[in-house]
């Protein structure tokens, strides 16, 4: 080994050492997590506190895998929320119509869903900025519209009705309420997990550098047609995760699953909770759905409560909140250390 080598050795074991800490730090924070999650029903009878868990463990796989584009790579999507839809109803319909095992269901559902978005992607990576927005958008409502006029196979816009089967497998019975709270937590925390660890990956960085310049990505010779579909069928995997969640929760799958309204309800949860910080769309979530549980509660015009709360962070704080909070502390930490 040349002194240069062993040079280069001498950086990278560090390197190398920081990236696996890190990782076991992410997976027993996670563990944590989950097993806080998990205890929730031991301490707590309320019904609705469990129910408003499965549908953050929902919108927030969702949210956060529309980060991995608008966050990471600088792809805005206005159409993201087809793979949500997408994911409810080739889980619900092959539930229904072939009767398997709920994890059969559940690995087919991905499959079908990575096809359709390396299909969707290979035509929408190849756009720039707004284009690229637009027809994400114009392929969910094709989508839509696919699914309200196929009645005779997805109910039309009655939804898929008869509710969907869910046969215990490994002992684990998804019919019993608290069976689906824990498996819906267990895939939340594995998904945020799994994008974690994308996000902090050497992909993950080559992302970031095809967000801040992507001519001079091409020009290191990244292969920027390919990391943009990667990213965005890995994407669509997580949102259809969260769609199969959704699906579970409410015994069935809806038209609206799948309408525009879904992608802007994504678009909202990361301006609330930030986009440069991987647990912004989960604070999110948590605000978005708690503002419309609880101003839904109060007044019939909710939505121009919403927006209101909407124009605040966009126009006040100028960043999701916790965007704001980690600026503030590293500003804080900068002050003290001069």
């Amino acid at each position: 080994m040349t002194e240069l080598e062993a040079g280069r050795a001498q950086v990278l074991v560090p390197v190398r050492s920081g990236a696996a800490l890190q990782r076991y730090r992410d997976v027993l924070i996670a563990l944590i997590a989950f097993a806080v999650l998990a205890s929730l029903p031991f301490f707590t009878g309320s019904k609705a506190l469990l129910d408003f868990v499965i549908r953050c463990s929902a919108y927030g796989l969702f949210a956060t895998s529309l980060n991995l584009l608008v966050g990471y790579t600088g792809l805005t999507s206005f159409g993201h929320g087809m793979f949500f839809g997408l994911g409810a109803y080739s889980f619900g319909l092959i539930m229904q119509k072939l009767g398997v095992p709920v994890p059969v269901a559940f690995v087919a559902t991905l499959a079908i869903t990575a096809v359709i978005a390396a299909i969707i992607g290979a035509i929408c990576v190849r756009l720039k900025d707004i284009y690229f927005a637009f027809v994400t958008l114009a392929f969910q409502m094709l989508i839509h519209s696919t699914i309200l006029s196929w009645a005779s196979f997805t109910g039309g816009d009655q939804g898929l009705r008869g509710g969907i089967p869910r046969p215990a497998f490994l002992g684990i019975n998804l019919a019993n309420h608290v069976h689906l709270y824990i498996a819906s937590c267990a895939l939340l925390i594995l998904g945020l997990l799994a994008m974690r660890q994308i996000a902090q990956s050497p992909f993950g960085y080559t992302l970031r550098m095809i967000r801040d310049n992507a001519a001079r990505a091409s020009f290191l010779g990244i292969d920027v047609w390919r990391a943009k579909l990667t990213v965005f069928v890995l994407a669509a995997l997580f949102a259809a995760m969260g769609g199969m969640v959704m699906a579970l929760f409410v015994s069935g799958a809806y038209p609206e699953f799948a309408y525009w309204t879904i992608s802007g309800e994504g678009i909202f949860i990361n301006m609330l909770g930030g986009v440069s910080t991987f647990l912004g769309p989960m604070v999110g979530t948590v605000l978005l759905l708690l503002l419309n549980d609880t101003v839904t509660r109060f007044t019939e015009y909710h939505g121009i409560v919403l927006g209101v709360v909407i124009l605040f962070f966009a126009l006040g704080l100028r960043k999701g909140l916790l965007d704001f909070v980690a600026e503030w502390f590293s500003h804080r930490d900068a002050g003290e250390g001069r």
